[in-house]
């Protein structure tokens, strides 16, 4: 039940958002038919990120040893070698999911419950694969891309398999209090390791929303190919999103 009110609210909003911006709805991308409203919830999140989520990480980084926060992150990479598995093997790919088995009996023992990333050092790789990447190995596309409330950039696709990946994870069976203690310092540890990206992202990009578009929808295809799918280099030119600011462009 306590994930069934979170993913109502979000659903909610998201619906709200979208409708506000149905009149506007620009099909000028083929995969982001909801593009008016993704800008809307994207400006919301942008506005959350400043006033609560950044101002939190930025904390959390200062209080936070180093040895520690890198601790914190492969101690929740460790819990999601499980669902990682277990995609490896609904993608029909049992060497990896072996080896994500292995890696998660490793890390848990010898690397203390997942602090020490053990596995690595012993050349054992990090597939982390998600259920979005094995619904897209099946032959499930990528469309409509989505910005979800508080969550970001995803695809409908995506979005689904989070669910399912939610429920392979051991976090999802811990009690009430834990449960929401592991969530919370989750997301913070994740939006921490975001910050120098996010300051790069604001700086450079003309616009940003187009610029997060393309390299997630990009990234995720690269990812269901297991790397295969090359990165547009295009989309790093400078004249396309990193130009100047239109302020400070001549009107010639």
């Amino acid at each position: 039940m306590k994930t069934v009110y979170l993913s109502r609210g979000i659903f909610s909003l998201y619906v709200l958002l979208m409708l506000s911006g149905c009149a506007t709805i620009d099909f000028g991308h083929p995969s982001d038919p909801l593009e008016a409203a993704n800008r809307k919830i994207d400006v919301f999140n942008q506005e959350f990120d400043k006033a609560v989520a950044k101002p939190v990480a930025k904390g959390y980084r200062k209080v936070t040893p180093d040895p520690l926060d890198k601790g914190i992150t492969n101690f929740f990479s460790n819990l999601a070698d499980i669902p990682s598995a277990a995609n490896n093997l609904f993608q029909l790919k049992p060497i990896r999911a072996l080896n994500d088995v292995g890696r998660v009996c490793v890390n848990t023992t010898i690397g203390l419950l997942g602090f020490f990333d053990v596995a690595s050092d012993m050349g054992m790789p990090n597939y982390k694969e998600d259920l979005g990447q094995t619904l897209g190995y099946w032959g499930v596309g990528n469309k409509p891309f989505l910005v979800i409330p508080f969550l970001g950039p995803t695809t409908l696709r995506d979005f689904v398999g989070t669910f399912g990946d939610f429920y392979m994870n051991p976090v999802s069976y811990s009690s009430k209090g834990v449960y929401w203690t592991l969530v919370t310092l989750n997301l913070v540890d994740k939006r921490a390791d975001l910050l120098e990206a996010g300051n790069v992202l604001d700086e450079a990009a003309v616009d940003r929303y187009s610029f997060m578009r393309e390299f997630y929808l990009q990234k995720r295809e690269s990812d269901v190919n297991d790397g295969q799918g090359s990165m547009d280099e295009d989309l790093f030119e400078e004249d396309v999103f990193f130009d100047d600011p239109p302020s400070e462009r001549s009107d010639e």
